[in-house]
């Protein structure tokens, strides 16, 4: 439940950042939930990564097809040399995930691990 209620406050705190500051709040955002949030350092990476690749993915996607993919073509055509804007959304999620992967592995490093109950 913790990892689930994790993944949903960086992504929730991720968005709200993201209305106001530059890209790399989500850095933050996933700092700050890691380091409220104690847990081991591989459950705070994958929620971190997990929030961020989909919450980006889903506002990518979105704008994507609000404009019938006409910057998604243009865009992978010039990158890649042919029309794959599914590629992009997915490479914008990914590159998201993973600073907002190592925002969190940061914090929950910074942190001493949890104590097992007796």
């Amino acid at each position: 439940m913790r990892f689930v209620l994790a993944i949903l406050l960086t992504a929730l705190l991720g968005y709200i950042l993201g209305l106001f500051l530059p890209w790399w709040a989500i850095a933050v955002a996933a700092f700050i939930v890691a380091l409220v949030w104690q847990q081991r350092p591989g459950k705070a990476f994958l929620s971190g990564f997990l929030a961020i690749f989909l919450l980006w993915g889903a506002l990518a996607l979105v704008a994507d097809i609000r404009n019938d993919h006409i910057l998604g073509n243009r865009m992978s055509e010039l990158i890649a040399g042919s029309k794959m804007p599914t590629v992009l959304v997915a490479a914008s999620a990914l590159i998201g995930g993973l600073v907002a992967g190592m925002g969190a592995l940061s914090a929950s490093v910074l942190r001493p691990a949890p104590k097992k109950a007796a």
